[in-house]
């Protein structure tokens, strides 16, 4: 099969972390993802939980080597000329499975070829080949200009830190360890009175505890417009660490939305609604607190939904409102909040 012209470009992307209902976690891992003709390529893969070798949580030195990797200015690290394009998140063993692309040049041009899902030292075709995607031919300019780019600003490195208002005790001081255990840095203060401008712009949201007052609320965002720092500002749904760690999650996000499988999230009169972009397993949870204020989850949902908008019930008490939603994909996370309704008049 002849290969076919294709723009080549890369684009922010990360695998939302989390802890889940069962004390389960999972890492959260910004990385550069590749888009060709305006579409990301991981998504084209069906649902495949992995990121690149481009992750932003490597050394410069190992970033600049995958990237000659991609221009062929080093020996292919698999047989038969293989490149890992995408890769466990955890843990990044090949044993773990990977998508690997045989990619060479022709002329000017660069071929990528043979998409493949691999385990082991050699690849399967026949049984494990990605039949339906590619060969794609990337113009050698496009495509050296923009792995280029990345090296000569790999962008912004503050992403993965969340700064914590509020005392360190109780709550916040769970969350910050939830965090940490999913690689997302954490710190906790009482306010911002005197930071820096340049350790506030290390920040890539800023969430509020139950006891900031509005006035301690309006000095911190006060101060990162002063520091020039866009973060993200979390108001914390609920004293609930899962869901917590949710809206942060979502807060990070710097994937651009036509990258995104999971696209919208509502909860309203006992339903969830569900959009999402391409099919993709979907995981849904209820968190709500009891009479005695302890938190309680339910898996509301975990399937696979074919691109387009879902209506899903809440079931038993979760139906009733007053319960606030995530919706989790293998690359992202949404939080929605269903309001609790009056119960009904006694006549």
């Amino acid at each position: 099969m002849s290969a076919a012209y294709a723009t080549f470009g890369l684009a922010p992307a990360t695998r939302a972390g989390g802890v889940r209902a069962d004390g389960g976690h999972q890492v959260h891992r910004d990385f550069v993802d590749f888009v060709v003709d305006g579409y990301s390529l991981l998504r084209r893969l069906s649902d495949l939980d992995a990121v690149s070798p481009l992750a932003s949580d490597i050394p410069p030195a190992v970033l600049t080597a995958q990237v000659r990797g991609l221009l062929l200015e080093s020996e292919a690290p698999l047989p038969g000329g293989r490149y890992v394009i995408y890769g466990c998140p955890e843990c990044e063993d090949l044993a773990c499975g990977a998508v690997t692309v045989v990619i060479e040049r022709d002329g000017d041009d660069y071929v990528w070829r043979d998409f493949a899902w691999q385990t082991g030292e050699r690849a399967d075709l026949e049984l494990n080949g990605y039949h339906g995607i590619g060969p794609f031919r990337f113009p050698g300019s496009g495509y050296r200009e923009a792995l280029g780019a990345l090296l000569r600003d790999p962008g912004p490195p503050h992403g993965r830190r969340v700064l914590l208002i509020g005392p360190r005790a109780g709550l916040l001081g769970r969350l910050a360890a939830a965090l940490r255990a999913i690689g997302i840095g954490a710190d906790i203060t009482a306010d911002t009175e005197g930071v820096i401008a340049e350790e506030l712009r290390g920040y890539g949201a800023v969430a509020f505890g139950p006891r900031a007052g509005d006035t301690e609320r309006a000095a911190v965002r006060a101060d990162f417009d002063r520091a020039g720092a866009p973060v993200a500002h979390v108001e914390g749904l609920a004293p609930i660490v899962p869901l917590l760690v949710a809206q942060i999650e979502q807060a990070l996000d710097r994937t651009p939305l036509p990258q995104r499988r999971l696209t919208r999230l509502t909860a309203a009169d006992g339903t969830a609604g569900v959009e999402v972009a391409s099919t993709c397993r979907v995981r849904l949870t209820a968190y709500r607190l009891d009479r005695l204020s302890r938190p309680r989850a339910q898996e509301i949902f975990d399937g696979v939904l074919e691109p387009g908008s879902h209506r899903i019930p809440l079931d038993g008490r979760s139906a009733r409102g007053g319960v606030h939603v995530v919706a989790r994909t293998a690359g992202s996370v949404l939080v929605a909040a269903d309001a609790p309704r009056p119960a009904p008049e006694q006549g």
